[in-house]
Order: C-alpha cells, then structure tokens, then sequence
C-alpha cells in the first residue's frame, strides 16, 4: 500500500531517533555493569530491548507503506561520564522522542493513516514509560543523594 511520502519521511526520522536510543542505552548499560551497578545496568538494558522493538515496527510500517528503512542514519548521542549525566540525558532524548510521537501522530491523523497513527501511539506510550522511570531516578538522586541512591543499584 503506497503511503504518504511526508508520512514516510517522519517514520524515517523516528527510525533514526529509536536507532539512537539504543545505541546510547546499550552504552549506558554497559557502563553501570562495568561499573558494577547491575540493577541499572538491567534497567537500561531493558529500555534498550523496548527501542529496538520499535525500530523493528517502524521498519515494518515503513516497508508496509512502499518506503525505503533508513537504518544508517543516527543522531549524534550524549553519553553520560557519569550515572547522573546518564540519566538526565537519557530522560531529555525520551522528552524529545515523546514530542517526535505526537507530531507523527498528528500528521497520521492528517494524512488520513490511522493505522500509523495508532502505531505510533503504541510506542508514544511506551517512551512516556521511560520518561516516567527517568523522573523516578531523578527524584531518588535528589531525595537519597547519589551515593545513597548507587548503592542501591549494586
């Protein structure tokens, strides 16, 4: 089914945001294990298995829609030197992504694609649940300070 060119474009940028997430969550993960804080490094870990779930439904949209994938193209990352950087960065990329969502969602219902748009809301709700987590980490740091806070991460 041939579907809107702009509506495509959008997918494709969402692609590039997902693919950049996992890219950033991986690393971040991998630093909290090396680090030795393995409940993070499980948590993050996770929020990367949910990113590559959807990059995997955008590429099957787009490929359902008569578009190309594009899957070499990544935003640049901001990978935290430390826990907290982490997660402040992590937490503004999914404020992005949750902006991105909703004006694909717009532009879906626009076109007339509610297929996409439902699509899109699916995943829109699963980035405000990392959203949501990152606030909670937030408000641990500043409530239990951060060495309080990483030593419950061990």
């Amino acid at each position: 089914m041939k579907g809107n060119a702009k509506l495509i474009e959008v997918l494709n940028q969402l692609l590039a945001d997902e693919l950049t997430a996992i890219s950033q969550y991986m690393v971040h993960s991998e630093m909290c294990d090396a680090w030795g804080y393995e409940k993070l490094h499980k948590a993050i870990e996770g929020q990367a298995m949910d990113e590559m779930h959807h990059a995997e439904w955008l590429i099957q949209r787009i490929l359902f829609l008569e578009g190309m994938p594009v899957v070499s193209a990544l935003n640049p990352m901001k990978i935290g030197a430390s826990v907290k950087d982490m997660v402040f960065n992590d937490q503004e990329a999914e404020l992005g992504a949750v902006r991105a969502y909703n004006a694909g969602i717009k532009l879906a219902a626009e076109v007339g694609d509610q297929a996409t748009a439902d699509l899109l809301t699916k995943i829109l709700k699963m980035e405000e649940g990392h959203v949501d987590w990152a606030e909670k980490q937030r408000a641990q740091i500043t409530q239990m300070g951060l060495e309080g806070y990483l030593a419950n991460q061990v």
